[in-house]
């Protein structure tokens, strides 16, 4: 069973907007850290944002600070990432994942303990 499962992606046009979700089940987010990541084509994965255990932690890539951001609904078990003036750059496929960390969050990919299957991101006119 996925533990955590992405949607809202889609095809948008420069300037527009999505509002992604991670969906968590049979895992308690508020004992994660949960990260947003994105794999452009031919590219390496790289963090986007992050989202402490606490929700009172964020932190942001610099190329989407100001246009993107993270948040939590507890009620729901659910992270979002709101992404504003979306630019053809920021295509590609959006992966959340869960880190086991009591404060903050770390760049180490290799540090997450789940996945989900991601989305697709594409921005194009």
């Amino acid at each position: 069973q996925q533990k955590l499962v992405e949607s809202g992606g889609g095809l948008v046009q420069p300037g527009g907007s999505l509002n992604l979700s991670c969906a968590a089940s049979s895992l308690h987010l508020d004992s994660f850290a949960i990260h947003w990541v994105r794999q452009a084509p031919g590219k390496e994965r790289e963090g986007v944002s992050c989202i402490s255990r606490t929700g009172g932690v964020t932190s942001y890539a610099d190329s989407v600070k100001g246009r993107f951001t993270i948040s939590k609904d507890r009620a729901k078990n659910t992270v979002y990432l709101t992404m504003n003036t979306l630019k053809p750059d920021d295509t590609g496929v959006y992966y959340c994942a869960a880190e086991l960390k009591n404060y903050g969050c770390t760049n180490d990919l290799g540090a997450y303990e789940y996945w989900g299957q991601g989305t697709q991101v594409t921005v194009s006119s």
